[in-house]
């Protein structure tokens, strides 16, 4: 039986960095190969484009097109007749080819389909782009940011951040917070009361956290805080971990009144006294209520001395968010249109 090799004292930190290294260069490759493919599709639509219009290209030459690339090239997808349709408007889409290698050319082809079909404008495509970027979301995730209208939401609730927050931590805490929350997830009724609205979000917390947003962990219902022989009672407390700030949220099942704001001021005042450590940054708080009243609640926000934003929650998604949902044909046909791609 062979002795162990003695490895030096610092083998194993270099082990770890050496690993970290591949793995930075496999994901380097692979960005680069994706933004190579999108590329070739943007150039390939292009083409079809123009030959269109100078041509007068019919759907039956695009057909066989697809034919033709397709046995040219059996192990290599995406070749379909729609998909070489999709080529042509992701081109329309993105005119401006610097704006493909900078932006779009960053996320899988799925990815800009989403993009391509379930919007409208190119603002709204290069909104959700930059953040699919920026917090590596999947397909998945990006649809249902997408089918939610979280750019409607974005930053959209009243804060005094910008008044309790140096520059530029005000400015991004308040885009982690929007306005309104939709938790149609949570099987509740319009009339449900505070505890069973808290009840029914730790029973779905994974979906709670996805529309809280990027980087949150649920750290506790119902936290308890003695001060002078008093017990108080923390509705929510959540922690994020980009941010490095503890999120105080208090739930009112009814219309914002001023008196709310002083309430969770005294709780964010608790936590920060006696939960977060010397490195979290400042806690911040949320009320979320079922009518905010906007004005009044800019009004209240202003005597508060803590960072707090106020912003209201729907348990049935409104009008204006349901919207951007797809009926039942419309998933039937996505589910078609990405089989025809793979092919």
């Amino acid at each position: 039986m062979s002795e162990p090799i003695k490895l030096p004292g610092d083998y194993a930190n270099w082990l770890a960095e050496l690993k970290q290294r591949i793995q930075s260069a496999q994901q380097r490759a692979a960005l680069s190969v994706n933004r190579e493919l999108v590329l070739l599709y943007w150039h390939m639509g292009r083409d079809i484009l123009e030959r269109q219009q100078a041509q007068g290209w019919g759907a039956k030459i695009v057909e066989q097109l697809a034919k033709d690339l397709t046995t040219a090239f059996p192990d290599m997808k995406g070749f379909s007749r729609s998909n070489l349709m999709y080529m042509r408007a992701f081109h329309e889409a993105w005119p401006d080819e610097a704006i493909v290698q900078q932006l779009v050319g960053q996320l899988p082809w799925g990815q800009n389909l989403l993009l391509l079909t379930k919007l409208k404008t190119r603002a709204e495509r290069a909104w959700y782009a930059a953040k699919a970027i920026e917090h590596g979301w999947s397909r998945k995730v990006m649809w249902h940011h997408i089918s939610t209208a979280l750019h409607l939401r974005s930053g959209n609730a009243v804060t005094n951040f910008e008044q309790r927050l140096p520059a530029p931590d005000s400015e991004l805490a308040r885009q982690t917070l929007k306005d309104p929350y939709l938790f149609d997830f949570l099987g509740v009724s319009e009339e449900a009361h505070e505890r069973d609205i808290e009840a029914a979000m730790t029973r779905h917390v994974t979906k709670l956290l996805m529309e809280l947003g990027e980087g949150f962990a649920f750290a506790g219902r119902q936290v308890h805080v003695e001060v002078d022989g008093q017990d108080f009672y923390i509705d929510l407390l959540f922690y994020n971990y980009r941010l490095h700030r503890f999120l105080v949220v208090e739930l009112k099942a009814g219309d914002f009144k001023p008196e709310h704001a002083g309430q969770l001021n005294f709780y964010i005042t608790l936590v920060d006294e006696r939960i977060k450590s010397a490195e979290d940054k400042p806690t911040l708080g949320l009320l979320l209520c079922k009518q905010q009243h906007r004005v009044v609640a800019e009004y209240a926000l202003r005597g508060m001395t803590q960072p707090i934003g106020v912003a209201e929650y729907k348990l049935q998604l409104p009008d204006d968010i349901a919207r951007y949902l797809p009926t039942v044909e419309q998933i039937e046909a996505e589910l078609a249109e990405d089989e025809d791609a793979r092919q």
